[in-house]
């Protein structure tokens, strides 16, 4: 059941949270989403649609929410899968990119030979808020001597304009919030 209905069906399973983290933030909990087999399959199935003319050869995702949506992404793309992580949790050698949240300030690592270079690599994410998050895996691929094709977001948080940090790389979004 992928079509229009599907799209309403699995977007109305994100849940706001409000004063979460701190006061003043609206959550995006997409945890109800990762329950639901079916919205999950359309929302990663409307996350991939716009890269699958892309050639894409890896998926970068950020810990935690990223983890889940990236590696499905992957697979239909039938491409390789990159977890970014927080710094400490990676064995071996790592290359690193620090970013600002709306709440604070965190960093990413990803292992020094994760992307061959010339790879094409689309970031996934489940938020795009300020846009750290998104910049700093960016930064990342280019570290690594990826090639950035894409961002691709279930929500993005358009007040916030975190849009302007990715440059002019494509960016998809199933939901804008704005």
């Amino acid at each position: 059941m992928n079509g229009p209905r599907m799209t309403v069906v699995w977007r109305s399973l994100i849940r706001d949270v409000p004063d979460f983290p701190r006061p003043g933030i609206v959550f995006k909990d997409i945890t109800p989403l990762l329950a639901d087999a079916a919205g999950l399959r359309a929302c990663v199935d409307e996350l991939v649609e716009p890269f699958g003319d892309h050639s894409v050869d890896l998926v970068v995702a950020p810990e935690a929410r990223g983890f889940v949506i990236g590696s499905m992404a992957a697979d239909r793309l039938d491409a390789g899968f990159v977890p970014l992580r927080k710094p400490g949790k990676l064995p071996r050698e790592t290359l690193r990119a620090g970013y600002e949240l709306e709440y604070g300030s965190e960093s990413l690592e990803m292992h020094t030979d994760a992307i061959v270079d010339g790879a094409n690599v689309l970031i996934v994410d489940d938020v795009l808020a300020t846009g750290g998050t998104a910049a700093a895996s960016a930064r990342l691929v280019a570290l690594g001597g990826g090639n950035l094709v894409g961002y691709s977001f279930i929500v993005e948080l358009a007040f916030l304009a975190g849009r302007q940090q990715l440059g002019e790389t494509h960016i998809a979004a199933a939901i804008a919030v704005e």
